[in-house]
């Protein structure tokens, strides 16, 4: 007899959940990782699995003030290990779960939250710009003004990811009057006004449908909007933002680990003069994942000493991710080299990890001037 997810304790519904997160990576994912990283696949199929299993929702529980990011970050990684662009795609699904659980506006998500939880919304997260400008980075793109029943907005965000025509994403504008008024939205990618188009090319991630998106008098109706205004939702959501990005780390150095080991038999006697083993990862790994896991606790947790460690965590993952492609590369040698090995695919991946927003310059900033 089936039981309904509802009826188990919440420890059996994580490992259920885990356990068929891990099947559809090896059955489904797997046999498309050269695919997407080739040619560009979409893992729209296996996206879709992930959140009928549960991938996408188990964070989203914020009742009473609390939350758990631990197993979005392990589902993300177990992804990871195989494929960073569907972990980075699984990044920005959860994002824009997180984004409409702990908005205000609960009918949003009601309605469209509930979809993104499950999968059978798609979406993505256009807050690369946003979080650049809030620490002097960049301009805010996007200006917008009242109307009835809700905004016109303009401007264009270059680069948001895991989109499509029938996807939503969350963005940030500004009030073209009063520039330090900012809104947050979710964004209908079929929305009028809005319109998006692939202008570019990437040596990795390029299965990411990450697109241009154009505003142009684009309507968003009062409905969609998540937070008016953005000052005290932003501080909310930040920790939880960057904490879910561990998962693609977690994900690389475990995939990368499991390349230095493939080669232990017969490059092991050669290998052993490299200045990093796969146990040296090993370790590293864990202690990353003792620190994310009890950051993930507790993500609202107010205050800079906090928030501090959540950015030395991230940055940490960033950098850890980068050498253990690095060490996989040298440890699978020549045979990685090769244009279908996935040790130099991990390491185009890795390097993802250290710049996706906040990258690893935007880290080290953010702790130099404002924690």
């Amino acid at each position: 007899m089936s039981i309904a997810l509802a009826e188990l304790p919440p420890k059996a519904v994580t490992t259920d959940m885990m356990a068929k997160v891990r099947d559809i990576a090896n059955a489904q994912l797997r046999p498309l990782a050269q695919e997407i990283d080739r040619e560009g696949l979409y893992p729209e199929g296996v996206m879709r699995a992930f959140g009928a299993a549960g991938a996408f929702g188990a964070h989203l529980d914020v009742s009473g003030g609390t939350a758990d990011l631990r197993s979005a970050i392990d589902a993300m990684a177990i992804a990871g290990e195989t494929c960073l662009s569907t972990s980075f795609c699984m990044w920005c699904q959860d994002a824009l779960g997180w984004y409409l659980a702990t908005s205000q506006n609960k009918t949003l998500f009601e309605t469209l939250g509930r979809r993104v939880a499950t999968g059978a919304q798609l979406g993505g997260t256009g807050l690369s710009n946003p979080m650049k400008s809030f620490f002097g980075i960049e301009k805010l793109r996007l200006k917008g003004k009242r109307v009835d029943g809700g905004y016109v907005v303009d401007g264009r965000l270059p680069w948001v990811s895991n989109l499509g025509k029938d996807h939503f994403f969350g963005a940030i504008f500004e009030l073209a009057d009063r520039p330090d008024v900012r809104i947050m939205a979710a964004v209908d990618c079929a929305g009028p006004g809005v319109s998006i188009q692939q202008v570019d090319h990437f040596v990795a991630l390029e299965g990411t449908r990450t697109f241009s998106v154009k505003f142009a008098r684009a309507f968003i109706p009062d409905a969609q909007i998540i937070a008016d205004p953005v000052d005290d939702y932003i501080p909310k959501i930040r920790a939880g933002f960057i904490l879910l990005q561990a998962g693609m780390a977690f994900g690389v150095i475990k995939g990368c680990i499991d390349l230095m080991k493939q080669v232990e038999r017969s490059h092991g006697h050669v290998n052993k003069y490299l200045e990093q083993q796969p146990v040296d990862f090993e370790r590293q790994l864990e202690a990353l994942k003792a620190e994310v896991y009890e950051l993930a606790r507790t993500p609202f947790e107010p205050g800079k000493p906090y928030f501090r460690r959540v950015v030395e965590a991230r940055l940490a993952a960033g950098e850890a991710s980068v050498s253990a492609a690095h060490f996989a590369m040298l440890h699978q040698g020549a045979c990685g080299y090769l244009s279908t090995a996935d040790a130099q695919r991990r390491l185009r991946e890795a390097y993802f990890v250290a710049i996706v927003t906040p990258a690893t310059k935007q880290l080290r900033k953010m702790l130099a001037e404002y924690l």
